[in-house]
């Protein structure tokens, strides 16, 4: 943990997170399907789609989702045809959606996050054996 720590070089560097509480467009104890969250509606021209979790009538920007885990329907009918941007969270379909057709998505996701801290409190137990007390970290919002 301490040599992860200083390659990001304490809070200058962020990374992927893996929050095991929150890390699906869908409840936990089921797999992510193609009409888990509506991400846009068709208008005929636009191809792109950005991903995104709505918790109540908050809306979280999804820009990290886990390749290979992303599943996308139009119009409630799962399609193959799209592309996913891993590093920004961005779907590009192969063909625009009609004007009102909902496009949605299911995915597995990555929290953006750095260190809260320039240092990591370690406690040595042994010659070789050390303890973390804790280790703060806080989600980068762009």
């Amino acid at each position: 943990m301490l040599s992860f720590f200083e390659a990001r070089e304490g809070r200058l560097y962020g990374f992927r997170f893996k929050d095991f509480a929150d890390f699906k467009s869908c409840a936990l104890n089921v797999a992510p399907g193609p009409a888990d969250q509506a991400i846009g509606t068709g208008d005929g021209v636009n191809k792109v789609f950005s991903l995104c979790k709505v918790y109540g009538a908050v809306v979280r920007p999804i820009t990290k989702p886990v390749s290979g885990t992303v599943r996308v329907a139009v119009g409630g009918v799962e399609v193959s045809g799209f592309a996913v941007d891993t590093a920004t969270g961005e779907v590009s379909l192969a063909t625009a959606p009609a004007a009102g057709v909902v496009v949605s998505a299911g995915f597995e996701f990555d929290a953006p996050v750095r260190f809260d801290s320039e240092r990591i409190d370690l406690t040595l137990e042994g010659v070789d054996a050390g303890r973390l007390t804790a280790v703060s970290m806080v989600e980068i919002r762009v």
